[in-house]
């Protein structure tokens, strides 16, 4: 489980995220969804570690990200962007790579890869060099790299943008597969589809603030619309938007 209580990360007079709370469930799929600039990288990012809020509290199954930040960067794997897959390493090599960052070793690190390439259907390529894969392959590959650790928690941060069709629908079945195994899953997208399709929970994030918070259904409900793209929009856009956000507070 995932509970961020407060963050808040300014540069300057910038305000990419203002104080944003909201919790993610195990086995069930949370959200960040908004349009571009409205600080959900930057919000994954602080709850990975990555970067230090000025104010508020990450805690992972327990444990504060700040308090005790190895700790919980053990319990969580996050995907990044595809710039990291090495061109001359294989699958295989990369996971091994990432599995010693988690102390893994000897036959323990043997299973995971063995586990990771299995999962992710890379049999065939697991002992290619990663140089011209494709953008699929490369995700696959950033996908296990993640996993290797067998982690509860998996942090994405947009994970089918510039994906071909078929890797979409590839990426999206192992977001679901995530959640059949009783993993915590939040990932950052502003495909309004994707996130209906997906999620448990969406948290629309709005100029570094969470405007609305619910099921797809409930934030449908709540304006009346019978999509989510419509819905957002109104939450998400100009005083209506804002009305929305004074109405969830008082609501919680």
């Amino acid at each position: 489980m995932i509970q961020v209580n407060d963050l808040k990360k300014h540069y300057g007079t910038i305000k990419a995220v203002d104080g944003v709370s909201f919790n993610c469930r195990d086995g069930q799929i949370t959200g960040l969804l908004g349009p571009n600039g409205a600080g959900k990288s930057t919000t994954l990012r602080m709850i990975a570690g990555l970067i230090k809020p000025m104010t508020g509290t990450v805690v992972i199954d327990g444990l504060d990200v700040a308090a005790d930040p190895q700790a919980a960067r053990a319990v969580i794997g996050v995907q990044s962007d595809m710039i990291g897959v090495y061109p001359r390493l294989t699958p295989r090599e990369q996971l091994r790579y990432y599995g010693r960052f988690y102390n893994l070793s000897g036959q323990k690190l043997e299973d995971r890869v063995n586990a990771v390439i299995r999962e992710f259907k890379m049999e065939e390529i697991a002992d290619r060099r990663a140089e011209g894969f494709s953008r699929g392959q490369r995700q696959k590959i950033v996908l296990g790299r993640a996993l290797v650790h067998d982690p509860r928690n998996i942090l994405m941060d947009e994970p089918t943008n510039g994906l071909d069709v078929m890797a979409v629908r590839e990426t999206r079945d192992t977001i679901r597969s995530f959640r059949d195994q009783g993993r915590c899953v939040l990932f950052s997208t502003h495909y309004m589809d994707e996130a209906e399709r997906l999620c448990d929970h969406i948290a629309i994030i709005v100029q570094g603030k969470i405007v609305a918070f619910g099921t797809p259904t409930e934030l449908k409900n709540r304006t009346q619309k019978d999509n989510l793209e419509d819905a957002f929009v109104i939450l998400a856009g100009g005083s209506e938007g804002l009305l929305r956000s004074e109405l969830n507070q008082q609501e919680a």
